[in-house]
């Protein structure tokens, strides 16, 4: 759905963007992710058509963004990173105005907006003004209103922040109902565990390169040759620890009051035979799984925790 290809932006000698790449595909969701600074609305505003790349390429669902830029923003639903909405209109009036600006007859758009207003849980306040709305209500009313033209691929930049937990979740559900309908999906988020959680695969930039992209399980196999397991045993923990001390694939053998933690080369093959001995053993495994690798030590590790001033 989308490919981008060596991406540079420059503002006189200081280069926003550095030969930038990335593809996502067709109804999947990606995770933009990177420190202040990095280039993450530099490459948002290029893709929406808002800004001109120095030079490289942008195409969505196969059409050059600069050879047909009207084409390409027909496809493209953008939720920027603040509200945009017009406090004195009411959230009927504020629908209506950008069915409008898409050419939508009255009586299409009436349909549309109920059906958009009934996915983000706002059908109730139709006829609210905009400005009584919280900050979530707020959000998801963005949201509602980047569908509004039925685009195949949406843009979100930081959708979730400032909220409360109560509206992460919200606005969290309706990303996954809007990722079964099909819909492919780019969203910029500093909300690192969520991302994980919604995004099938994550890009982490930095000094407007592309550092790492790929699933979250693909770039800890990439970062780390260990991997982790756990392993939760009945009744007395020491000779599950002597044993797994005593193995020559494992390293960093240690131990708490609930479970014993130990790194191994990645093989599988490992953990079989690992398994298969305590087993063997007579040691009474209640639990034996590896450790997932997480969004934000990913991040620290191939950002190395630094952050610049502005993006």
């Amino acid at each position: 759905m989308l490919t981008v290809e060596n991406l540079v932006k420059k503002y006189g000698k200081f280069k926003a963007l550095d030969g930038l790449s990335f593809h996502i595909d067709e109804g999947h969701i990606y995770g933009f992710v990177g420190p202040n600074g990095a280039g993450k609305t530099t490459t948002i505003k290029i893709i929406a058509g808002l800004l001109k790349p120095t030079s490289g390429r942008v195409m969505v669902d196969g059409i050059d963004i600069s050879a047909n830029p009207r084409g390409v923003k027909s496809k493209i639903g953008y939720m920027p990173d603040f509200f945009g909405v017009y406090d004195d209109l009411k959230v009927s009036e504020y629908m209506d105005f950008y069915a409008g600006v898409y050419g939508i007859e009255k009586s299409r758009a009436r349909k549309i907006t109920d059906e958009l207003l009934e996915l983000v849980d706002l059908s109730d306040k139709r006829d609210a003004y905009v400005d009584t709305l919280s900050r979530g209500m707020k959000q998801r009313l963005c949201l509602a209103r980047s569908l509004i033209h039925d685009p195949k691929f949406l843009i979100l930049d930081e959708p979730a922040s400032g909220l409360d937990p109560r509206a992460r979740v919200e606005m969290k559900e309706i990303l996954k109902e809007l990722r079964s309908m099909g819909k492919t999906i780019l969203i910029s988020s500093h909300i690192l565990p969520e991302l994980s959680e919604i995004c099938n695969s994550i890009g982490i930039i930095e000094k407007g390169r592309m550092v790492i992209s790929g699933t979250v399980e693909e770039i800890m196999r990439k970062i780390s040759r260990n991997r982790t397991i756990r392993i939760k045993v009945q009744g007395d923990i020491e000779p599950a620890l002597r044993f797994l001390q005593e193995q020559p694939e494992l390293d960093n053998v240690s131990a708490s009051s609930d479970y014993i933690e130990a790194d191994y080369d990645g093989n599988p093959d490992t953990l079989v035979r690992i398994l298969r001995g305590m087993v063997k053993n007579d040691i009474p495994v209640i639990s034996f799984s590896e450790v997932e690798g997480n969004l934000e030590s990913i991040f620290m590790h191939v950002t190395g925790g630094v952050a610049a001033n502005e993006d």
